[in-house]
């Protein structure tokens, strides 16, 4: 997309992403199988408190054609049809879940070199109708998303935010909820060398007053050792090990302290991705 903006979607995501992607509580197994000719079929299993829930997908590309196509423990099948450049710099995807008839919905993504469009519709006769856009460039952006039920006539969301991104620092400031809350975020890298950053998103509720703030850290302690700390108002503390032990195959150790919950043990969880 050279200099043209990311999705709204991404404005906040450097930040969230240090915060929350990775962590988990659970017990998680998955077995990543690709194929040269373009085939991939994926496996995974987590296993939550008692409950297990699995799910297979194969992944077929041809061209600017890609095919998702998962099937998981509830006999659901979830397809996924992506074509690139129908139209210069244009995404489509449609997407349907087998047998919900309500489920399908077709996704067009348009990217400018100063502004990034996605739109989405429902496929029945009564559908959701998404639109999001953000103009500006990679290195600042505004934008903003709504969403509107057709079957109530009303909004199901409406949201504004603006970034600014530099190559160690990247800062999003977001009107959420409704405009019911603002939310503003900040990640920096401390040490481009070990990959050493700090992040902090900060929330305020204008309906209650409330302000939360969660901060966190990501360090990587060799060439395929990463550690990552979290910390929240609520009296949360939280850490994960990742350590890459064969090329693209990752064990992740998660565990969680509640202070105020003193009378429950920390969450741990184990996260295993295996790709031969």
């Amino acid at each position: 997309m050279g200099s043209s903006p990311a999705p709204f979607s991404d404005i906040g995501k450097k930040a969230k992403d240090l915060l929350t992607k990775d962590y988990n509580f659970d017990h998680k197994f998955t077995l990543l199988l690709p194929n040269s000719d373009g085939m991939g079929l994926t496996a995974t299993g987590l296993k939550r408190d008692q409950i297990f829930i699995g799910d297979i997908s194969t992944l077929y590309k041809s061209g600017k054609t890609t095919v998702d196509v998962k099937v998981d423990t509830y006999s659901n099948v979830s397809t996924k049809v992506t074509v690139t450049d129908i139209l210069p710099t244009t995404k489509a995807t449609l997407s349907f879940r087998v047998p919900d008839h309500k489920s399908g919905k077709l996704d067009v993504q348009y990217f400018h070199p100063h502004a990034a469009i996605d739109s989405s519709i429902g496929l029945h006769p009564s559908p959701l109708l998404e639109f999001s856009a953000a103009i500006g460039s990679k290195n600042f952006s505004l934008g903003g998303d709504v969403g509107f039920d057709t079957t109530s006539a009303s909004f199901t969301k409406y949201n504004a935010g603006i970034s600014l991104n530099k190559s160690d620092f990247s800062a999003a400031l977001m009107l959420t909820d409704k405009g019911q809350a603002l939310k503003a975020s900040y990640i920096h890298s401390l040490d481009p060398l070990n990959e050493t950053m700090v992040a902090a998103e900060m929330t305020h509720k204008f309906s209650t007053s409330e302000n939360s703030f969660t901060i966190g850290s990501s360090h990587v302690l060799d060439p395929v050792t990463l550690m990552k700390t979290r910390f929240s108002n609520k009296g949360k503390a939280a850490m994960l090990f990742q350590r890459e032990w064969r090329p693209k195959s990752l064990v992740t150790l998660s565990a969680e302290y509640d202070s105020k919950a003193i009378d429950s043990s920390p969450k741990i969880g184990l996260a295993i991705a295996l790709k031969p």
